[in-house]
């Protein structure tokens, strides 16, 4: 039989036990296409016919168990009852698994995530190696859906329902040991010994874990009802339910159905399958395989990055050099003193003990990040990034010292978020070796790097700081030199807008509602506020002479008063401990064209930047700004929304706002020409 078959292999033991391993064919990382559940089925009918001592079910791949469904199988979906009709079939495929009557055991090595996850909870027992990068998780609500393979049902059975529904809610990935602590897996071991912890299991099988009485009695009714009541409130401060339906549709289930197995399983076939035709899914999932689209730019080619040496230790230069050392990477950090250097080592240990834990993983990263006030690493780098201040003559003084003593085929790299390329390269005896890596704050969170280039950068320095933004776990977004190139440049009408409709009388936390209730992460007044309202102004000065975007007169006097937002905890809001402090307003009525007033024009220089040709793939340009800004991403991009919208529609909206705030508004010429 496994010569028939593409992705499952069956070898017997001479123990008895039967090693079910699933290796996609022509993939890299195991997802569950509908092909591969089709032979999965056959494999356990064979397997039904001639019961083995035990079914261990492994992965062939060396990436991890399985990451999941096939998601571009998504975007196929016609209808509710085609999507039903899949997911059904997935379903009861793995109560196949389930049902077998010998015991069944996933082993797995590395991620089990979404439906991986749902096949391994379809085993008796599941067994995890300790690997720092392993994690489990159902994150299916990141593409506006559930788990659909029975994930809703099988998690609260073994995890109880409140860690089930925390992980599902959240769609937050769990670390081996507190999925071990949660009942999700029975051990975990070191990856040389899974297999061996595998076959002791399978020849003597433990009693399966039994679910704590109190996790018993909040699956009950009355419980269940006052549960999901409080579950609501959480997820109604994150997410509406008109955006984000999905953690809502999760608690509903559980909240019916959660003591009816069965009929919940049926249920969450039905549920997911409303999900799947939404626009919120259909977007989320549009931005999922557009971050895979950003992933792929890096390529096949293999650049050995393996020093990177940053000047600079202040916010931007400081984390920088802490995120690469993070992932791996030699990092040597130098500025003009040892003091300047030390609150970055200071960070650096906070966010390792966050991301890594392990005491061992912690100190070996913070070996990797060394101090350099004399600019020794630069020699020896394989990419040096300057981040000093924003001073363009400053900035070029440290390249003419910096190019010679580099390596001839090292990336040189400025981070500057204002000042184009040109204005920098004749700094340098080979101009075209420069390019921009352009981070954004806090790095550690924001998934984005603009990779500048100028129209005569060679392809190679170009591909070589995309590879490296690849390295380091960024998405690279190829970007044309100009003036704010293309996040700044598209936030920067959205924050301007947002304070001369302060000035107009428009309470702000007025303004800040009207952009949430859009979707944004976070409002533009506040959005101000944390970036700082000096690096505000600085930024809106440069793209005001550039793209003649108006500077408001009251941010020129909170920065001349030192009112600089967040950090002096005065700006537009008083701030204390790091939250916004937001005056109650009395006429909670926003005027019915504020959301249009602050969020077409972020639309309208989106296709400015498109005409321009910063950037020329409109995708792209959706992913930059959804990545680079936060854009609601259950729309699915500028661009995108420009287009469900009609686009007809937002030029005439751009036209009346033109007509009554002026000419700021005037639909961009690019409009005329963009795909339909």
């Amino acid at each position: 039989m496994n010569d028939t078959l593409k992705n499952w292999t069956l070898r017997r033991d001479d123990d008895g036990i039967a090693w079910l391993c699933f290796d996609k064919a022509d993939a890299s990382t195991n997802v569950l296409s509908r092909d591969v559940m089709v032979e999965l089925n056959t494999m356990l009918e064979a397997i039904e016919k001639d019961l083995p001592k035990a079914v261990v079910v492994t992965s062939g791949k060396k990436s991890g168990f399985v990451a999941g469904a096939d998601i571009k199988e998504f975007t196929g979906l016609k209808d509710s009852e085609q999507a039903y009709e899949m997911v059904r079939a997935g379903q009861q495929v793995l109560d196949r698994l389930e049902a077998l009557k010998c015991p069944t055991i996933a082993l797995i090595n590395g991620f089990a995530l979404g439906g991986g996850l749902e096949l391994a909870l379809a085993c008796r027992y599941r067994i995890i190696n300790d690997d720092p990068k392993t994690v489990i998780g159902l994150p299916e609500v990141k593409l506006g859906i559930h788990p659909g393979f029975g994930g809703t049902v099988r998690s609260v059975q073994l995890a109880g329902p409140l860690k089930a529904m925390d992980m599902m809610l959240t769609g937050k990935n769990i670390r081996p040991k507190p999925a071990r602590a949660m009942g999700l897996v029975d051990q975990v071991v070191p990856a040389r010994h899974l297999e061996r912890a595998a076959r002791m299991m399978a020849l003597k099988p433990p009693r399966p874990r039994q679910l704590p009485l109190q996790d018993k009695l909040m699956n009950l009714g009355p419980a269940r009802n006052v549960l999901a009541g409080v579950l609501e409130k959480q997820v109604a401060k994150k997410a509406r339910r008109d955006h984000y339906p999905a953690p809502y549709a999760i608690i509903d289930l559980w909240k019916r159905y959660g003591d009816k197995p069965a009929l919940m399983m049926e249920k969450e076939a039905r549920s997911i399958a409303e999900l799947f035709c939404t626009d919120t899914s259909r977007n989320l999932v549009r931005v999922f395989l557009l971050q895979d689209k950003l992933k792929a730019l890096g390529g096949k080619t293999r650049h050995q990055f393996k020093h990177v040496h940053v000047v600079g230790a202040g916010v931007m230069g400081g984390d920088i050099a802490v995120w690469c050392a993070l992932r791996g990477m030699t990092v040597t950090l130098q500025d003009r003193e040892p003091k300047y250097i030390a609150p970055v080592i200071k960070r650096a240990a906070k966010l390792y003990q966050k991301k890594l834990r392990e005491p061992r993983l912690v100190q070996a990263a913070l070996d990797r990040l060394m101090p350099d006030v004399e600019g020794r690493g630069v020699a020896g780098a394989d990419v040096v990034i300057e981040a000093i201040f924003e001073d363009a003559e400053a900035k070029k003084a440290l390249f003419r010292d910096l190019e010679p003593r580099m390596k001839p085929d090292a990336v040189l790299a400025t981070n500057t978020s204002s000042i184009r390329l040109e204005d920098l390269q004749d700094a340098l005896d080979k101009p075209g070796r420069l390019i921009g890596l352009h981070f954004f704050n806090p790095v550690a969170m924001m998934p984005l790097v603009e990779v500048i280039h100028t129209p005569d950068t060679p392809q190679a320095e170009i591909d070589k700081g995309i590879a490296f933004a690849r390295k380091i776990d960024k998405l690279p977004l190829p970007c044309l030199s100009s003036p704010g190139f293309v996040v700044n440049r598209v936030l920067m009408p959205y924050m301007m807008e947002a304070l001369l409709a302060g000035e107009d009388g428009v309470p702000m936390p007025l303004i800040d509602s009207a952009a949430k209730r859009f979707g944004m992460p976070m409002g533009p007044v506040e959005l101000a506020d944390t970036v700082g309202l000096d690096v505000a102004l600085h930024v809106a000065k440069i793209l005001g002479a550039a793209y003649g975007i108006p500077v408001p007169d009251r941010l020129v006097e909170m920065v001349d008063k030192k009112r600089l937002g967040r950090k002096t905890g005065r700006g537009f809001y008083e701030w204390k401990d790091g939250k916004a402090v937001k005056p109650q307003v009395k006429d909670a009525t926003p005027p019915q064209d504020l959301a249009d007033r602050l969020v077409l024009p972020m639309v309208n220089e989106c296709v400015a930047v498109w005409r321009d040709g910063v950037v020329t793939d409109l995708d792209l340009l959706d992913a930059g700004v959804i990545f680079g800004t936060g854009f609601a991403p259950f729309r699915g991009g500028p661009i995108n929304f420009a287009r469900a919208r009609g686009v007809a529609d937002v030029v005439e909206s751009l036209q009346r706002l033109e007509e009554r705030y002026g000419e700021r508004f005037a639909p961009d010429p690019g409009w005329k020409d963009l795909p339909r």
